[in-house]
């Protein structure tokens, strides 16, 4: 029993004989009135003592199980410690095995090169004696051959390098003429012949996407719904969606604005549904949102299946069809991103084919090229998107060769198989005829000044013009300054300049114009 419980017994036992011997006096009772109160004292200082007893056999209990419990704990730990070292040791054992058999095999292995040494010693001695006998009887026989001829061996291998060396570099030239006019007459006409049959095959839309969307409304009364009590229906449905939604004076509609295509279509089916059903208001908007999103990602899938299945694409994993689905979505330079990627392997078939290569390798290929302009993450979007669509195919078990052309066809590797040039010129087929993609106004001007300065930064410039929409640069030279020969160099260190310092769709034609003009005056 501790210290205030006692202290509390002893106050309660004043107390009681306080008020027997008030009650006493009042009474006129008082020695009986204190002998009561002396027998309730006792008894309850009897149950005090007795429930001390109990609470200090409790607390022995607890102690002693509670030291139990420590006591298996820790003979636990002992065990577990125990069993660490025996495995160690076994391990330790089969080490110190395994090192005196291969110690074994080491001994056998340099026994028998050791061997082989004296082996190899005794025939290089062998062919030693044989090289020294040939070489006197060819130092003999050069001897005769100088005596006879009046010429030295210096003198005479000197005659015969010169007139062999006039003779090879005549034939050389010649033949190495003949044959680059060939292979470039054959390799330009079979190269065109190949492009343009395969651009014939295909049939391909010229639609331009941009980054708004007009959402259509039967009456003008409908705008004040979806606006809400100051304003606090568009403001959720913004927040919702993450897309701007613009309500101006256009009769009849509204605009979504947001540069992601996926979040524009959310707005737009939302706006939808919450229309038709006519009940606007902040919940209902949250919650509608959310179905929708969940049908956009169902509906992404779908697309992503049907792409494979009318391009005869198998075995591809899940994550990439879905990857394949959220093209739709995205656009490039104003292109549709499925869409230019199912034009790219509709090509890639055509020129396999026409090739003889694996077409569904290459269609496979072509499909897959521009996944990585499709990231999950922001960590994702640092990387250059051939490099991290190439990692994806890696990660989903893709074939080496379709790896290769996902991260070779912007030149980023190195290409290794013969599908990566054929992804590569599709991709700049699709991306390069009239209207498939625009090109802000800015940048296209900014290309066509970066071309001119390139060219007078080479001297002997007079005058640079970038035409054809930037596909020609032409040059004006100095006579006097830059010869004729110069003029073909300057051509090719320009184009060399341009493909290393600039970034361009197709290709860029260098033209260097050299003209003399002569003038006089008759008087």
């Amino acid at each position: 029993m501790d210290s205030t419980t006692i202290g509390v017994i002893a106050i309660v036992v004043g107390l009681a004989v306080g008020f027997a011997i008030a009650k006493f006096m009042e009474k006129g009772k008082a020695s009986k009135t204190i002998l009561n109160a002396k027998k309730e004292a006792e008894s309850i200082v009897k149950e005090a003592n007795i429930e001390g007893e109990n609470i200090k056999k409790d607390k022995i209990y607890q102690a002693k199980e509670k030291f139990l419990e420590l006591k298996e704990e820790h003979e636990k730990v002992i065990n577990a410690k125990d069993k660490k070292i025996a495995e160690a040791e076994k391990r330790t054992r089969d080490k110190e095995s395994q090192v005196s058999s291969e110690l074994a095999i080491n001994k056998k292995l340099s026994d028998q090169l050791e061997e082989k040494i004296k082996e190899v010693d005794y025939r290089s001695e062998f062919f030693e004696k044989k090289q020294s006998e040939l070489d006197k009887l060819h130092k003999n026989q050069v001897q005769q051959l100088e005596v006879i001829s009046g010429l030295s061996a210096e003198d005479a291998k000197s005659q015969l390098l010169e007139s062999l060396k006039e003779t090879a570099k005549s034939d050389a030239m010649s033949y190495m003429q003949t044959t680059m006019e060939e292979a470039k007459l054959t390799a330009q006409q079979e190269a065109k012949k190949i492009i343009i049959n395969t651009i014939q095959r295909i049939g391909t839309e010229e639609a331009v996407e941009n980054c708004v969307s007009v959402f259509n409304l039967e009456s003008d009364d409908v705008k004040g719904r979806i606006i809400g009590r100051e304003g606090r229906n568009i403001r959720a449905l913004e927040a919702a969606t993450g897309v701007e939604i613009v309500v101006d004076d256009t009769p009849e509609a509204i605009i979504l604005s947001c540069f992601d295509s996926v979040r524009r279509e959310v707005a737009r089916l939302s706006l939808h549904k919450l229309v038709t059903d006519g009940r606007i208001h902040p919940a209902r908007i949250e919650e509608i949102v959310k179905k929708t999103e969940k049908q956009i990602e169902q509906e992404i899938i779908e697309i992503g299946k049907r792409t494979v299945i009318d391009l005869g694409i198998h075995g591809l994993h899940p994550e990439l069809i879905r990857a394949v689905g959220r093209m739709k979505y995205r656009s490039s330079y104003g292109q549709n991103l499925l869409q230019h990627s199912r034009e790219v392997a509709k090509l890639c078939g055509v020129m396999a084919a026409e090739l003889g290569l694996n077409v569904k390798m290459a269609k496979r290929a072509g499909l897959l090229h521009d996944i990585g302009k499709v990231p999950n993450t922001e960590s994702e979007m640092e990387t250059p998107h051939a490099i991290l669509g190439m990692q994806w195919a890696e990660k989903f078990g893709e074939k080496p060769e379709v790896c290769n052309a996902i991260g070779a066809h912007h030149d980023e590797i190195e290409m290794k198989f013969l599908i990566s040039p054929i992804v590569q010129v599709c991709d700049a087929i699709s991306g390069a005829r009239p209207g498939a993609r625009r090109q802000v106004l800015d940048s296209y001007i900014q290309r066509l000044k970066d071309l001119e300065d390139i060219a007078f930064g080479f001297g002997g410039v007079q005058k640079a013009y970038a035409i054809q929409a930037g596909r020609e640069l032409r040059v004006m030279v100095e006579s006097e300054k830059v010869s004729d020969d110069k003029a073909a160099q300057l051509s090719f260190e320009i184009s060399q300049k341009i493909q290393t310092d600039m970034t361009y769709p197709g290709q860029v034609k260098v033209t260097v114009i050299r003209e003399t003009r002569a003038v006089n005056v008759a008087k």
